[in-house]
């Protein structure tokens, strides 16, 4: 699949086709007057010339609409590679080469997500404690189940925060 966009895409056999049914057509219409002019001037009547005209006027038409159709295409392939050219300008960030602003995105949008789910997990914590008040001294069973579920928690909570090699101190800045 290639990009419309792409100049290289726009090799000479993408392109010669509609040139040579284009210059094809015109020929044809070329002939088609000769032949009535001939045709008119052999036979030299009224008829003959009329039809030599008619031959004329649609050799004009046909170079008229060849000759538009391939100005139209350069027009539409100039405004198609501004607006890409426009498109690429807007979604590259100012004041940066595109790439290091494009992973610095990237780490911001994943170090959000993994806000998202570390204060998820400190509201798991925070509902199991309350059940973990609730039961204490009732149901022995269901207090059991809430510490299980606050020790998993922060079992995966720290593992969000933990460097790579999961040893060592977990570093980082303090937020009051």
């Amino acid at each position: 699949m290639q990009s419309l966009g792409n100049p290289s895409a726009n090799t000479s056999a993408n392109r010669v086709m509609p040139f040579k049914a284009g210059n094809l057509g015109i020929a044809v219409m070329v002939l088609v007057f000769l032949f009535a002019v001939v045709f008119a001037a052999n036979q030299n009547d009224v008829i003959g010339w009329i039809v030599a005209i008619i031959a004329l006027g649609w050799l004009l038409l046909a170079a008229f609409v060849v000759f538009s159709v391939r100005g139209a295409t350069k027009k539409a392939k100039e405004k198609f590679a501004t607006a890409q050219a426009d498109f690429a300008a807007q979604q590259m960030p100012k004041g940066t080469a595109g790439g290091t602003a494009v992973v610095e995105e990237q780490v911001a949008k994943a170090n959000a997500v993994r806000d998202e789910k570390l204060d998820h997990s400190f509201k798991i914590v925070q509902v199991q404690a309350k059940v973990v008040r609730d039961y204490l001294g009732k149901d022995e069973g269901m207090v059991e189940r809430a510490l299980d579920t606050i020790e998993v928690t922060a079992h995966n909570g720290r593992g969000m925060i933990r460097k790579n090699d999961g040893e060592g101190p977990v570093t980082g800045t303090v937020v009051n």
